[in-house]
């Protein structure tokens, strides 16, 4: 068919996942009404069409600019209408391809197109050169080969006239075009090669796609291979277990270990797990299929499936992300504690922007009582997880953690595992309660079997000795609590990021009782809320006068007593309502046990406010020194470790060095005793930070100088009086603010952790920052000493080079000072 137009405007006929080539004759039934105008109009005029697929196959009527840029320019020889309908049947006969230049809508009423024969790029068209000849034989033979290899593959037989018209010598380019156009190919695949002029990139593009095709179907028939074979082998199985059950019921024997492979195989098979789990269980199975009823091997087997298939395997829960919502929960749930909260609200964003990422562990490092599991069960509350609790406290052996090997008799998983069989669910929140409680004994060391689960990059593959497969613990959630940051292993505490939770003030607890404790104890002990009502001043008087602690775990069972006591009057007489005030309270809870701090003056010298840091928070620690007539002795009293006597000596090496300039007979240590003691002597102490209390201390007593009463202090002191940086200071603040301390000395590297500080404390306290001793005394005694001479000045010391200080560690010792 030949074509004496370049360019034209024709109607187009718009197809649906259908390709024409040059050449073919095709018979089309025509349906939508823009393409039955665009038919009528090419038989009315005479003329011809252009037969162009739609770029989007799912549109029912395409725009112009929705169609593909190649098509192909057709005669239509044959033209049927349907009286039934407004549809066509015709038949056209397609002649070259024809680029689409541009194509409009026209009148609304079919689309037309600028359209463009090009010439094709005829890779034999130096048909002289015997190169050219050679290559489009070498491309005709290849293209042939493949669509063998594809027919064959398919199981395709081809009708007599497709081989025929295959086997003739046609030029390479119209070869690929009769091809693709016979092919079951998708419309897409059709298209990228009518869109090809070059004929040998054409044909290149044809080889791919059948050799394309093949690769598929034989991957195809690989996969229906393997499935049928283990279709065959699962009914062999079921048939040689079929035997072996009429074999024991023969015999008389119980089929029982039997019955239950067959159960859990069913379950393997229909739960959702690894690959090699599930190839594990199969195979434990079996094993049980072949115990004898009754015998211990078997009972150990099914103790074993039945634990691995108690695990939630693939099973999670979903997760809240709203940074809002947590916020409102976290603000109900807590009072205070912003810190915490916005920790937690940076991890829940963090969650919300990169779901995929391991979530940091944390510990929670605080006093008891201040809310450290209550605000985990918040943690789970606010993010939608399962919530599971897991006391380390005590924990000597390793078994604990990752369970005992199934050799041993009464083995049984970790503790890891079994919380996770609880949680039902493998992202739960997991608190592990106590963390720094762990002992290590010539049984193990729990704390190290916990480096691998509390490491985000290693327990991906959590491995217990009980199960023995990998488990994976990666979307777990793991808080951690501890009283004292410094017990916890260095390998374990580098795993986890700190959120420090302080010790409460009065007035936070305040609020904490009368949002949270007194509504609690109300509902626990049957009592609604028109039944007892306590003052304000009531609850200010029973946080003063009945409890002194960091947390509000004793003003809480106080409580929980004042409601007995409610319940007990209210079912006794005819009250429906009891009212607590404060002066109520000694009726209720007996004396006052704790008395307000006065400001009284010490009248005997030797006397000074130290402050400690315990595992249950900060303390008030008084220092006394007596000078005694003796012969230079040294007596520390009142359970003091080893670093806290180091301190006394070497204070008292530094006053030595410094008697004249404070009015000391310069053999104060030849002709006088010292005794140091510090109260509470039951209670172990231990640490450097009661030097220059000890200093101060000492100095009153050879002096006859009181310290004043309502001065504080903590610090290191060196054997040249300077005043090093000490830790705890949060806890230790907050012991002298409910001691009623007005003015605390701390050292001078000290003074940023001012910041971090209660904001009750910093408006309660003068804090006065201390470098060298001397400043210590300027504040802290009641007049400044005099010195020994007035004639000569003494050379003072020069303070030496500022040294990095790396604070205290390894403080064996209940109480640090």
């Amino acid at each position: 068919m030949e074509f004496s137009f370049k360019k034209a405007v024709l109607p187009v006929l718009v197809l649906r996942d259908t390709v024409l080539f040059p050449g073919a004759a095709q018979q089309l039934e025509i349906v939508r009404q823009r393409s039955v105008r665009a038919v009528s109009s090419a038989v009315e005029s005479g003329g011809n069409i252009l037969v162009v697929m739609q770029r989007d196959q799912s549109v029912d009527e395409p725009q112009p600019g929705e169609l593909c840029g190649v098509g192909v320019v057709a005669e239509i020889s044959h033209m049927q209408r349907r009286l039934s309908s407004e549809t066509l049947r015709v038949r056209v006969e397609c002649g070259p391809r024809a680029k689409v230049v541009s194509a409009v809508l026209a009148d609304g009423d079919m689309i037309t197109a600028l359209c463009e024969v090009c010439e094709e790029n005829i890779c034999d068209k130096n048909a002289h050169d015997e190169t050219h000849k050679n290559r489009h034989r070498v491309i005709a033979y290849t293209l042939r080969e493949d669509l063998d290899k594809y027919l064959r593959a398919f199981g395709m037989t081809p009708p007599k006239a497709f081989v025929e018209k295959v086997s003739k010598d046609l030029p390479v380019g119209e070869l690929a075009d009769f091809i693709t156009n016979n092919a079951p190919f998708s419309g897409e695949k059709k298209q990228r090669i009518l869109d090809e002029f070059d004929t040998r990139v054409r044909c290149e593009k044809l080889i791919a796609i059948l050799r394309g095709e093949v690769e598929l179907i034989e991957i195809k028939k690989n996969i229906e291979a393997k499935v049928n074979d283990a279709m065959e082998k699962n009914q062999h199985d079921y048939y040689l277990r079929e035997q072996m059950r009429a074999i024991s019921e023969e015999l008389g024997e119980d089929d029982t270990p039997l019955r239950d492979a067959d159960e859990f195989r069913e379950k393997i098979l229909l739960r959702n797990l690894p690959e090699e789990a599930s190839e594990r269980l199969l195979l434990e199975c079996g094993k049980l299929a072949k115990l004898p009823q009754g015998s211990h091997e078997a009972s150990v087997q099914r103790g074993y499936i039945e634990t691995c298939l108690s695990l939630p395997w693939g099973i999670t829960g979903k997760e809240k992300s709203s940074v809002p919502t947590a916020r409102r929960k976290l603000d109900r749930d807590h009072y205070g504690l912003e810190k915490v909260k916005e920790r937690i609200l940076e991890y829940i964003a963090v969650r919300r922007l990169a779901a995929g990422q391991n979530a940091q562990i944390i510990c929670l490092v605080g006093p008891p009582g201040v809310g450290k599991t209550s605000v985990a069960r918040s943690i789970a509350d606010t993010l939608g997880r399962k919530y599971a609790r897991l006391s380390l406290g005590g924990i000597r052996d390793e078994a604990d953690v990752r369970g005992h090997r199934r050799t041993y008799i009464g083995s049984m998983p970790g503790r890891i595992i079994s919380v996770m069989i609880r949680a039902g669910t493998m992202n739960p929140l997991i608190l592990l309660d106590e963390v720094d409680k762990l002992v290590s004994d010539y049984r193990g060391d729990p704390a190290s079997a916990l480096l691998e689960l509390l490491d985000p990059e290693q327990n991906v593959a959590f491995h217990d000795h009980f199960i023995d497969l990998p488990f994976d613990l990666s979307g777990v959630l793991f808080v951690t609590t501890a009283n004292d940051a410094s017990k916890i292993p260095t390998p374990l505490l580098d795993r986890m990021e700190i959120i420090e939770i302080p010790s409460y003030t009065a007035e936070e607890k305040f609020h904490i009782t009368k949002k949270h404790l007194i509504k609690k104890q109300m509902e626990k002990h049957g009592l609604s809320s028109g039944m007892m009502r306590i003052t304000d001043k009531a609850i200010y008087a029973l946080i003063d006068g009945y409890t002194r602690e960091a947390g509000v775990r004793s003003l809480e069972r106080s409580i929980a007593s004042l409601c007995r006591k409610a319940a007990r009057k209210i079912s006794e007489s005819k009250l429906t309502k009891v009212s607590i005030c404060d002066y109520d309270l000694p009726d209720y809870l007996g004396p006052v046990k704790y008395k307000p701090d006065g400001e009284e003056e010490f009248v005997e010298a030797g006397v000074v406010k130290g402050l400690a840091f315990t595992s249950v928070g900060g303390a008030m620690l008084d220092i006394e020194a007596a000078i005694l007539p003796g012969s230079g002795k040294i007596e520390l009293t009142g359970s003091l470790g080893d670093v806290m006597r180091e301190s006394a000596r070497t204070a008292i090496s530094f006053i030595r060095s410094r008697a004249a300039d404070w009015g000391i007979d310069a053999n104060f240590h030849k002709e006088k005793d010292i005794h140091i003691h510090a109260p509470e002597g039951a209670t172990p102490k231990d640490g450097p930070s009661a030097g220059i209390t000890m200093a101060t201390a000492i100095i009153s007593a050879l002096t006859g100088i009181p310290a004043r009463s309502d001065v504080a202090m903590t610090g290191e002191i060196t054997l040249l009086g300077r005043v090093l940086p000490v830790g705890g200071l949060r806890e230790k603040t907050m012991a002298a603010y409910r001691a009623g301390v007005k003015t605390l000395i701390i050292p001078g590297k000290n003074a940023p952790d001012i910041d971090e500080l209660s904001d009750a404390v910093k408006h309660n306290i003068r804090f006065i920052t201390a470098d060298r001793m001397d400043d210590v005394l300027e504040h802290a005694l009641t007049r400044r000493p005099e010195k020994l001479s007035a004639k000569l000045e003494p050379e003072r010391l020069q303070p030496p080079k500022k040294m990095r200080y790396h604070g205290e560690k390894n403080e064996p010792a209940a109480s640090r000072i």
